[in-house]
């Protein structure tokens, strides 16, 4: 596979065009994040340190390493998203702005594009038990929702960036946090669908 930076590749997701979900103020943004938060409670709660283990293949990750992968993608997401609110508000940009909501959600929801994580977000597969990786997925999601219930939401349309494929805004890079923790929870059910899936 061609190598191509993480964060391009990021933006290289948003391109898809179907409609996942109607998103656009606080509510909805918190509720994705809880509905991705309950998603991935499903697909791990209950599995065994070998299920946890399983790999589908030598080149492909286990459960434990996309949880892994999952925290430490979070972590610096959002922390890149509190250092662009940190730069002056250029709400003059925000017309510039084509890409919907929607587009990004069904972007990074798309599996039938894949890239591989830069090694500071390589998983080693450190946990052996679920609840310890979601333990510190809470955790870390707690500072995510208390800033999401503090900051004001339409402000957020007001920090414009650009991207390999035009300007975004914070907002769509919130979208983009909870978008990349789904779009792993469909990775794990994948797995969990393989025929060599432990009982």
């Amino acid at each position: 596979m061609k190598k191509v930076p993480f964060l391009l590749l990021c933006f290289l997701l948003l391109a898809g065009q179907a409609g996942a979900q109607s998103v656009g103020n606080r509510d909805s943004l918190l509720n994705f994040f809880e509905k991705t938060r309950i998603n991935l409670l499903k697909e791990v709660e209950g599995l065994s340190t070998e299920q946890m283990q399983f790999k589908p293949s030598a080149d492909k990750w286990s459960v434990s390493q996309c949880l892994e992968h999952i925290v430490l993608t979070e972590k610096m997401l959002f922390s890149m998203t509190k250092d662009s609110l940190e730069k002056p508000a250029n709400p003059e940009r925000r017309n510039e702005v084509k890409m919907t909501d929607d587009q990004i959600v069904a972007g990074i929801l798309d599996r039938s594009f894949q890239a591989k994580a830069p090694e500071g977000l390589q998983p080693t597969g450190k946990y052996a038990d679920p609840s310890e990786a979601i333990k510190d997925f809470d955790t870390q999601r707690k500072d995510i929702l208390d800033f999401l219930n503090k900051v004001d939401v339409d402000k957020l349309r007001d920090h414009v960036s650009d991207s390999p494929f035009g300007p975004i805004n914070a907002y769509h890079s919130l979208l983009f946090i909870a978008g990349h923790t789904g779009r792993h929870t469909l990775q794990i059910s994948e797995i969990k669908a393989h025929p060599g899936f432990p009982e």
